[in-house]
């Protein structure tokens, strides 16, 4: 593979094992609100998007999630990964091997600001990227369109098509092939659609340490 110019890591589930606390408590919050759905519907359905857009597709099926569901979201984040919430496995090595080789790295989130700052606090990553957070707060439409990943390779400076992105979800996916960048897709967690990914377009792979030379980084 040619080395890419910059590399775009999402958050949730490339970074931090947040998945299955997250969606969880989303699953709780839904069917709460009369949105009977099951854990692995959610992983399927929802993965990746931001919470403003999994609102406005469960309520275009008619039903009603109330203004402040979005906001009882995020009220609810210090409690939800108070505990449990761990580095995916072998991500440091993914890390250190982009700082060696000298790339410049952001993270690109549907996830605000505010919830990284929680998640890659809580598993000490977040002194990796303080200062390179883009989240789907800061453009008009998250994943699965390519906005967000746009919008972070134009503030690092690097053109789309010489930026990679590293995903988890269907929807980040689409979104990062959307935006003409080769997308590396982990499916290193149990719940992972395969075909899905594939479908999406994206570079599979299911092991951290894989990464580095799929990113034409090792020695």
């Amino acid at each position: 593979m040619t080395r890419p110019e910059l590399v775009i890591f999402d958050c949730d589930g490339v970074l931090v094992d947040t998945e299955t606390l997250g969606n969880r408590h989303l699953v709780e919050m839904l069917c709460a609100s009369g949105y009977a759905t099951t854990f692995e519907a959610v992983r399927r359905d929802f993965c990746g998007m931001p919470m403003r857009a999994v609102k406005e597709k469960v309520e275009s099926e008619g039903y009603v999630l109330g203004d402040d569901f979005v906001d009882r979201w995020y009220k609810a984040i210090p409690i939800i990964f108070e505990n449990g919430v761990e580095a995916i496995p072998h991500i440091e090595e993914v890390i250190a091997a982009v700082k060696q080789a000298e790339l410049p790295y952001c993270v690109a989130s549907s996830a605000n600001v505010e919830k990284m700052h929680i998640t890659l606090g809580k598993t000490g990553l977040i002194d990796h990227f303080r200062d390179v957070l883009y989240s789907a707060s800061m453009v008009a439409r998250g994943k699965p369109f390519p906005d967000l990943f746009l919008h972070a390779a134009r503030e690092m400076g690097h053109e789309p098509s010489r930026s990679v992105v590293i995903e988890d979800s269907v929807a980040g996916t689409r979104a990062g092939t959307a935006a003409g960048m080769r997308v590396f897709s982990y499916c290193g967690d149990k719940h992972a659609d395969h075909e899905g990914l594939t479908a999406a377009g994206g570079i599979l792979f299911d092991d951290m340490r894989k990464l580095p030379a799929m990113l034409g980084l090792a020695a």
